[in-house]
């Protein structure tokens, strides 16, 4: 079997994510460096459209990728007005909704995140977290740390 990508093995991963969307509302397109898998978000109010996109670049060499969410939200408000934003990194969210005739239908974006592991795993791919989640836990560290220290603080302060 040849790789259609011509690099170890990005055209399989691909392919068996191609595999295991067949028959769902996600969408797949090739990028230079990997692939985008998008969703139009069901459950969104009146006016309101959102699209997550989870951005996956691969690294053949190592065998690794990382995993970008990017979620456009289009808001057509009254009398006109609209309004468009769009929100990089990893997101995590959970959205339900009922259609008029009591169709119950649910989106979570672990699941699309889900799907491109168990992919990747099968395969032994590794997920490397994305240059900006690593700078977030890192200033998520030195916040917690702090906020704790100004909690032990004032403690010191009101028990004496």
């Amino acid at each position: 079997m040849t790789d259609p990508l011509g690099t170890r093995g990005t055209g399989s991963l691909y392919a068996r994510v191609e595999a295991a969307t067949e028959g769902t509302a996600y969408r797949l397109r090739r990028t230079g460096r990997g692939f985008d898998m998008t969703v139009d978000v069901p459950g969104q109010s009146r006016g309101v459209t959102k699209v997550h996109t989870y951005r996956v670049q691969l690294h053949p060499r190592d065998k690794t990728f990382t995993m970008t969410d990017i979620v456009r939200t289009h808001d057509r408000g009254a009398f006109g007005t609209s309004s468009r934003t769009v929100e990089r990194g990893r997101a995590r969210y959970r959205t339900w909704s009922r259609s008029p005739d009591g169709e119950r239908t649910s989106f979570a974006s672990a699941d699309g995140h889900r799907l491109i592991r168990e992919a990747a795993e099968q395969l032994d791919w590794r997920e490397l977290r994305p240059a900006s989640e690593k700078i977030g836990l890192v200033f998520g560290a030195i916040g917690g740390a702090i906020a704790l220290g100004t909690l032990i603080a004032l403690g010191v302060v009101f028990l004496l």
